[in-house]
C-alpha cells in the first residue's frame, strides 16, 4: 500500500473520530435543579455584652523572702562554753534569749585591770586637783601681776592637770570597752527569730566574723512579685507605715489544697526592673507567716518557695468585661449584629488572668459571638437557636 493511501485512511479515522465526539457531547441530556435549598445561616451562641465597675485581680508569681535575715558573728573570740538547746537548726527563739555563751574570764580579768587603772587616774587627779589648790595660794603670796597668760598657766599647773584628766578620761573609756567585751561574750537572739543554721556548739573557739548560724525574724516575710510594669497602675500601695496597700491572696498549688491560701498586702514598689525578665518587682508584706499566733490554721509560708499571689486591683469604671477567650487576634471581638458578623477592633485597659475590660469598641447589649467559627469574615450569616424565623426550601 502506497504512502498516500495510508494518509488518507489515517485522515477518515480521525474525521470520524471527531464526528463521534461532537454527537456526544451534543446530545448529552441536562440536569434539572430539584429539591435544592438555600444556604443555611451559620448557628452560633452569643452572650450579651455589659458595662459596669468592675475589680480586676492581678495574678504574678514571686518567691517568699524574710524581712529580717542575719548570719550571726561575734564580736569578740574565745572558747563556747554553753549553747542554748533551742540554738539549733529549726528552732525558735525569743529576742533577748540568750543563744551561747563564750568563756569570759579573760574579759571579767580585763575589766578588773582597767578598773585599777580607773582608780589610779582618779586618785592622780585629785592629788593633782591639790597641787592646783598650792600653787593658787603661792601665786596670791607672791603678788606677782606682770605674769603672761602663758606664763600663769604654767605656774598654775595647767599642762600637769591637763595630762591628768586625759588619762582619767582613756581609763573611763577603758573600763567602758572592758565591761562592752564582757557583755559581748554573751550572745542573744537580736529579735523573735527562727534558726535556719547552726555551726558552732560546746567547745568551738570562735573569733569575730565567723558565721555562728542564720536567724530570720518570724513576725513578717515578704513575696517578692515580678509585675507587667503597665499594670502597676492599678495597684494601690500604701502612703505611710500606718496604711495598708491592695489586699492580696497568697496561694501555693505545689504544697496547699486548692482552699489554702494566706493574705497579705501590697507594701512597696521596688523600683527596679528584674534584670531577666524586665518586669516590675513589687513587695507583698505577710504577717504571721508561720501561723504561730493568729492564724495557727493557716499553711506556714516557707522561704525560697515559689507563690502564686492574687492582688485586688483599683475598680475600673463604666467598662466592658469579657472572658480572655473572646478575644480574637489583632486585639478583636467578633459580634452578631442583624443576623450577620461584625469583627470589632477594641481597645483593651487591662488583662488580669480570667477577663479583659475594654473600654472601646464594644456597647452595653451587643451580641458577643462565643463560638468558634472555622470561616470568619465580616458579614456572613449568623443564626441563634433561639432564632424563630427558619430557611425554607426552594420550589423544586
Amino acid at each position: 500500500m502506497s504512502k498516500k493511501k495510508i494518509l488518507i485512511i489515517c485522515g477518515i479515522i480521525l474525521l470520524i473520530a471527531a464526528v463521534i465526539t461532537s454527537l456526544i457531547f451534543l446530545t448529552e441530556p441536562t440536569a434539572s435543579s430539584e429539591g435544592a435549598t438555600k444556604q443555611m445561616a451559620m448557628l452560633v451562641k452569643v452572650e450579651p455584652a455589659e458595662k459596669g465597675n468592675f475589680r480586676p485581680v492581678i495574678v504574678a508569681t514571686g518567691t517568699v523572702q524574710p524581712v529580717e535575715d542575719i548570719t550571726l558573728s561575734p564580736l569578740v573570740a574565745g572558747q563556747v562554753i554553753r549553747r542554748d538547746p533551742s540554738f539549733i537548726p529549726g528552732g525558735f527563739v525569743k529576742k533577748g534569749e540568750v543563744l551561747m555563751q563564750i568563756d569570759p574570764s579573760d574579759y571579767r580579768n580585763t575589766l578588773e585591770l582597767r578598773k585599777s587603772e580607773l582608780q589610779q587616774a582618779e586618785t592622780d587627779m585629785s592629788v593633782e586637783m591639790g597641787r592646783q589648790e598650792v600653787a593658787e595660794q603661792d601665786l596670791e603670796l607672791l603678788g606677782i601681776d606682770s605674769l603672761s597668760a602663758e606664763q600663769r598657766s604654767l605656774v598654775l599647773r595647767k599642762p600637769q592637770l591637763n595630762s591628768v584628766e586625759a588619762s582619767l578620761n582613756s581609763a573611763k573609756a577603758s573600763v567602758e570597752q572592758a565591761q562592752l567585751n564582757l557583755s559581748r561574750t554573751t550572745i542573744k537572739a537580736p529579735f523573735d527569730a527562727h534558726i535556719l543554721s547552726q555551726n558552732v556548739t560546746v567547745g568551738s573557739q570562735v573569733s569575730p566574723g565567723d558565721n555562728l548560724g542564720r536567724l530570720v525574724g518570724i513576725d513578717h516575710y515578704w513575696v517578692n512579685l515580678t509585675v507587667p510594669v503597665n499594670k502597676i497602675r492599678w495597684l494601690k500601695f500604701p502612703g505611710s507605715e500606718s496604711q495598708k496597700g491592695s489586699p492580696v491572696k497568697i496561694m501555693n498549688s505545689s504544697a496547699w489544697s486548692k482552699e489554702d491560701f494566706r493574705e497579705g498586702y501590697l507594701y512597696k514598689q521596688v523600683g527596679a526592673l528584674d534584670d531577666q525578665t524586665r518586669l516590675a518587682r513589687i513587695l507583698v508584706w505577710v504577717s504571721d507567716p508561720l501561723a504561730r499566733s493568729t492564724d495557727k490554721d493557716k499553711p506556714e509560708l516557707m522561704i525560697g518557695s515559689f507563690v502564686e499571689a492574687h492582688m485586688q486591683a483599683e475598680e475600673i469604671q463604666d467598662v466592658i468585661r469579657l472572658n480572655r477567650d473572646l478575644i480574637r487576634s489583632n486585639n478583636t471581638v467578633w459580634v452578631m449584629q442583624e443576623g450577620e458578623l461584625q469583627i470589632r477592633e477594641v481597645e483593651i485597659l487591662l488583662s488580669d488572668s480570667e477577663y479583659a475590660y475594654i473600654s472601646e469598641g464594644l456597647e452595653d447589649g451587643d451580641k458577643i459571638v462565643v463560638t468558634n467559627l472555622s470561616t470568619v469574615s465580616n458579614g456572613i450569616k449568623l443564626r441563634t437557636s433561639k432564632d424563630s424565623t427558619s430557611i425554607p426550601n426552594a420550589e423544586e
